[in-house]
């Protein structure tokens, strides 16, 4: 619960939620991924969906993939009306301690060079930008490939820890 008696959840995506998140994904990422595409990531062990919903109602969602010592963040996603409120944030923040827990020393996702935001909020977390991937959205927009090392160091926890703390203080 949030000082405006609000209730933030955040729950692991399953494959029944699936007609919740379709619209989101459709929104936020035209054409963005299929629904058969989520079953196959659901189904996938070293995949994890984590879903944000605010009053019971789902507004955001985030994905991974752990392979072997690395996180890929695969997405972020809210919906428009709920922007700006914290929400990806919170989600990165949760993806990222669950790396740390399960041996990750490092992670990467890829951002479209035109999201500066979302950029921005990921250099929040320690990624900074290592090589661009021509074309990588639906074969026209490039893509910047973030990175993250140190995920397993004390330091880096420090930084989640205050990242948390901002959460707190609202």
């Amino acid at each position: 619960m949030n000082d405006e008696g609000e209730t933030l959840t955040i729950e692991r995506m399953s494959e029944a939620h699936l007609p919740e998140v379709m619209p989101i994904e459709r929104e936020v990422f035209m054409p963005g991924w299929s629904e058969e595409t989520f079953r196959s990531d659901l189904r996938n062990p070293s995949t994890l969906y984590l879903n944000l919903r605010l009053n019971g109602k789902l507004v955001a969602y985030a994905g991974m993939w752990v392979v072997i010592d690395e996180a890929h963040i695969t997405n972020v996603a809210v919906k428009p009306d709920y922007r700006g409120r914290k929400f990806a944030q919170r989600l990165i923040h949760r993806l990222l301690s669950i790396a740390r827990e399960r041996g990750c020393v490092k992670a990467f996702l890829e951002v479209r060079v035109s999201n500066t935001p979302a950029q921005k909020l990921y250099e929040k977390f320690g990624f900074r930008p290592v090589a661009i991937r021509p074309k990588y959205y639906d074969n026209i927009e490039d893509a910047l490939i973030m990175w993250l090392e140190g995920l397993d160091t004390p330091e880096y926890g420090e930084t989640l820890r205050a990242i948390e703390e901002e959460f707190r203080r609202g």
